[in-house]
């Protein structure tokens, strides 16, 4: 379990210190990890705003869902880059819509430690 202190930097002031030591030591006691969040990263909002918008359903007519999720289970559990999947497929371009519908659909999970571009690992949900 986790104890989250979730914030905006410019509300976190240097009283708060011992607050945030005292809920670690309270956490610590219950056998729970102890956090603060204090922002998030700038891409994440934009990652999330893409997923939305692969919400509607599409017909697969190129089978595109099947080739994704047929090379990711070839990795025996292991990620591929988002690049690396939608190269396995027969037409890339489509390969990297449906990764995000897929994405969406969560039948595939997706590091969000980065945008949604060439490099985030991709693996079966």
């Amino acid at each position: 379990m986790w104890l989250l202190d979730v914030r905006p930097m410019e509300l976190i002031k240097e009283e708060d210190a011992l607050k945030f030591a005292a809920a670690r030591e309270v956490a610590a006691a219950s056998g729970w990890r102890y956090a603060v969040v204090a922002g998030r990263r700038p891409h994440v909002c934009s990652v999330l705003v893409h997923l939305s918008s692969r919400r509607r359903s599409a017909r697969d007519l190129l089978g595109m869902r099947e080739q994704l999720l047929t090379a990711i289970s070839g990795q025996q559990g292991q990620a591929m880059t988002f690049s690396e999947l939608a190269e396995a497929t027969s037409v890339p371009p489509v390969g990297r819509a449906n990764i995000v519908r897929l994405l969406r659909h969560r039948e595939l999970g997706v590091d969000l430690g980065s945008p949604l571009r060439h490099s985030p690992l991709i693996w079966a949900a």
